[in-house]
């Protein structure tokens, strides 16, 4: 596959191979659902966690006798619909790590860059850097490569202390390595824009060899 390299100025400078494999793959959407369930269930902590009636230290002394009180059929300080009671059918600690096979990652991936290729919301520029961090320093860039008013996904080869800097100021623009690519970036930021060499860390890690 062919797709244009846009300079600083926002000039398609040139063409570049990209690997179909990896950037024209068809939509799989129950793959991309369920790495992006497992995402999200593995970023959670899983150490919310209560005590039930018999965990609470207390007495279990009943409160007050069965009948002839007027009062609730109370039963010992522990319980659930006391202050200070146990809880009922509360947390407690759990692991929520899902599992999901290497293939089925790779196409999820796979997916949703090609989606991105497709839907037209995907650029692929030269590298660059810049000499000082400044929010305008990506203003101008963005701007000058036709990209404003969406949540961006910037992708480079390496961490870029400064271009990241430049970014931190701006709602919606996200600079990462490109090794670091996944799911959940990929669905929430609309436009991606990736350095050639970003382009080839990606087809490295996640194409495989070449067929």
């Amino acid at each position: 596959m062919q797709t244009p390299v846009y300079n600083s100025m926002g000039e398609a400078a040139r063409q570049a191979e990209i690997r179909e494999d990896i950037f024209g793959v068809p939509f799989n959407e129950a793959v991309v659902h369920q790495a992006m369930v497992r995402q999200l269930a593995n970023r959670r902590q899983g150490t919310a966690s209560t005590k039930t009636r018999g965990e609470v230290r207390g007495s279990t002394r009943k409160l007050y006798a069965q009948k002839h009180t007027g009062r609730a059929r109370r039963g010992d300080i522990k319980s659930p619909i006391l202050r200070g009671g146990g809880v009922t059918f509360g947390p407690s600690p759990r692991c929520y790590r899902q599992l999901m096979p290497r293939k089925m990652r790779r196409l999820a991936i796979k997916c949703l860059l090609s989606a991105k290729v497709q839907e037209k919301e995907f650029k692929v520029v030269e590298d660059f850097d810049f000499e000082e961090a400044k929010t305008k320093n990506m203003v101008s860039f963005l701007s000058s490569i036709g990209v404003t008013g969406s949540s961006v996904l910037v992708l480079t080869a390496s961490s870029l202390p400064n271009v990241v800097r430049s970014a931190g100021n701006l709602n919606g623009v996200k600079i990462m390595p490109s090794n670091l690519v996944n799911v959940l970036d990929l669905l929430s930021y609309g436009t991606l824009i990736s350095t050639i060499s970003g382009i080839r860390v990606i087809e490295e890690m996640w194409g495989g060899k070449t067929t």
